[in-house]
């Protein structure tokens, strides 16, 4: 059974980019292929949980070969986008990190309740479960056009 919405998506603005990705990039060192965040729509002001999104298109470098013909967004994409989202939280949160690097330390309770194809916006929400000044623990989800796609739990640590 799919887990609840970590947040109510539609009591939110979604239209409106608060980080852009030059923003996400000063705190996530992904670059280039790898940089799954686009940008962040919403930060709670409580600190608990943020909302990114990626936007997926039919000319973006995995559509071609995952799968022909057919381009499905590949999961571990999708969990690392989350991770991304997470990390920019935990990095912005948390005093003295911010010259830190975090790495990717494990992914539990994951699920992919639904196909994401192009061109559509896969919107993330990430909430902190544990964190601690070197390591995080984060619930994640994924969400197209209001459907959960995706959950899980992020690890992260400093390395």
């Amino acid at each position: 059974m799919p887990a609840q919405p970590i947040v109510d998506l539609k009591s939110l603005d979604l239209s409106r980019v608060v980080v852009d990705s030059a923003g996400v990039r000063k705190h996530c060192m992904q670059r280039n292929r790898f940089a799954l965040l686009d940008g962040v729509l919403a930060i709670d002001p409580k600190g608990e949980w943020i909302v990114g999104y990626k936007d997926l298109a039919r000319e973006d470098w995995w559509a071609a070969d995952h799968i022909p013909g057919r381009p499905i967004f590949p999961g571990v994409l999708q969990l690392e986008g989350a991770a991304q989202l997470a990390t920019y939280h935990f990095m912005t949160t948390v005093p003295n990190v911010s010259d830190k690097f975090v790495g990717f330390g494990g992914v539990d309770k994951t699920r992919f309740r639904a196909v994401v194809t192009p061109p559509s916006r896969l919107v993330l929400v990430a909430k902190s479960v544990r964190v601690r000044p070197s390591m995080f623990t984060y619930l994640a989800q994924g969400f197209v056009d209001d459907k959960l796609v995706m959950e899980t739990e992020i690890l992260g640590v400093i390395v």
